[in-house]
């Protein structure tokens, strides 16, 4: 039965993408092949526990929630997360994946909904991004883009409309929490005229900034 190293399983509010505001079910997985300047899960680089596919299906089980989203640290970085997200679609779940964009997508079980969260400049860590990834986004799927200064936007912009991403998938843009104050970004966006969908950590402002299992 393949294994995975988990971090936490904890039964939320989702606080980001098109589905915020969902009550969800998260899976966050141990270690990660980036070290983002703002990033604020470090707790998940190494610390976790052992755990079968059926295990973590069973504890999402006792949640009772239709929405699972499984997330890092970076999840594509266990080979193993290919059986349980096919576990969680073959359970009947509506699964988001949640991956830094440094790595492949395409073998992901297309029933899954993917959020690349491409990597800015502010990150330290664009040079990593992927962008063949681009050519396996759909319409299901869902780009971010984590913005901590006017250099990240026109960046972001200029890869949304290169790239044709928009055309693609949605286009997400939010906040680096505490860097960059939200009415900053609101206001760049409408005068880039841009399609992106405007957001914010919502569970960040719902509960303390640093509070883990939620």
């Amino acid at each position: 039965m393949p294994e995975l190293v988990v971090n936490e399983i904890f039964h939320s509010i989702q606080g980001e993408s098109s589905h915020m505001g969902r009550p969800c079910s998260f899976i966050r997985l141990t270690y990660c092949n980036l070290r983002c300047t703002y990033c604020d899960t470090a707790y998940a680089f190494e610390d976790g526990e052992r755990m079968s596919v059926d295990e973590i299906i069973h504890k999402v089980d006792a949640f009772r929630c239709g929405l699972v989203e499984v997330t890092g640290g970076e999840p594509l970085m266990q080979p193993a997360v290919h059986d349980l997200l096919k576990g969680l679609c073959d359970s009947g779940y509506e699964v988001l994946l949640e991956t830094g964009g440094s790595l492949d997508i395409s073998e992901v079980d297309p029933r899954v909904k993917r959020i690349v969260d491409f990597k800015c400049p502010g990150s330290g860590m664009a040079k990593k991004n992927l962008w063949s990834n681009v050519s396996h986004l759909r319409k299901g799927d869902e780009v971010k883009f984590v913005i901590r200064d006017r250099e990240d936007f026109d960046w972001s912009v200029n890869h949304i409309i290169g790239d044709q991403i928009s055309r693609r998938c949605p286009v997400l843009m939010s906040v680096v929490f505490g860097a960059l104050e939200p009415v900053e970004l609101a206001r760049w966006v409408l005068e880039a005229g841009i399609d992106v969908r405007f957001q914010l950590q919502m569970h960040k402002y719902v509960w303390e900034p640093s509070a883990r299992g939620v």
